[in-house]
């Protein structure tokens, strides 16, 4: 769980022995039925594997950091964790300032609803009023550039749209902490270009970044700072051309990597 007030005030998150252990059942289920079936007699049998282990990571004020790794590796569970959309199932993370997450596309979106309602119900839940986020509504609808699309309900968008959205609500409400997995991945070259400045001003002024990629020229050049997740754990952390470097060099030829 998040808390406020790090124990270090030059730091802004704090991450502290941070594991998370999932519970897999260990047979095939056919179904939903079968499941609670089997949940009922006590023949629910699981196997427990830990997606997240021993990750301890100090960021501070205007820090800008890349987790980088295989998919599976773990990078957009620990920054769920962060967020507090997942609990560690060992350690603490202490966070010092307003978050907002752009992790999963549509999520914390009602696709029932405009483009429109969802703009005040995304500044409802980063605890913004509707004052505030009536004073906003302009300048998001123009980043995002969806003007024309404000009253159809966003079951209708297309990814890209979502992004758009979903991007300019939460770069125009300046969190202290933006978290960023795979989102400059979707949508046109133009709005990425757009993205990609917006989030370099929102660093010039202080805004502490988490951002997952797969993109290294991303990496690269919006992240000082990287870590390299392998095997649900911390591998290498630094310089983010040092530690790109090496993990493109294990890319090309995993087995030999391994042997070094």
């Amino acid at each position: 769980m998040a808390i406020t007030k790090p124990l270090n005030k030059d730091n802004l998150i704090e991450i502290e022995n941070v594991s998370l252990k999932y519970h897999q059942p260990s047979e095939k289920i056919g179904s939903l039925k079968e499941f609670f079936v089997r949940l009922i007699k006590g023949r629910l049998r699981y196997k427990e594997f830990w997606v997240l282990k021993d990750i301890n990571l100090e960021i501070k004020r205007g820090e800008s950091l890349a987790l980088i790794g295989l998919n599976g590796s773990g990078k957009t569970t620990l920054l769920k964790t962060i967020a507090g959309i997942l609990e560690p199932t060992k350690g603490k993370i202490r966070i010092g300032g307003s978050i907002a997450p752009l992790i999963n596309l549509g999520a914390g979106f009602d696709s029932e609803s405009s483009a429109k309602e969802n703009v005040f119900l995304n500044g409802a839940i980063l605890g913004y009023s509707k004052k505030q986020m009536k004073a906003k509504y302009d300048s998001i609808v123009e980043f995002s550039e969806l003007q024309d699309s404000m009253n159809i309900p966003i079951k209708n968008f297309s990814s890209g749209m979502l992004a758009r959205l979903g991007f300019a609500i939460a770069v125009d409400v300046e969190p202290d902490i933006l978290l960023v997995d795979e989102i400059l991945s979707v949508g046109d070259a133009p709005f990425k270009q757009k993205c990609m400045k917006k989030i370099e001003e929102l660093l010039a002024k202080g805004t502490t970044m988490i951002f997952v990629s797969h993109s290294m020229g991303q990496v690269t050049s919006l992240c000082k700072k990287t870590l390299w997740i392998k095997d649900n754990q911390m591998h290498r952390y630094g310089e983010s051309k040092e530690v790109v470097q090496e993990y493109l060099e294990f890319c090309k030829n995993p087995a030999e990597y391994q042997n070094k």
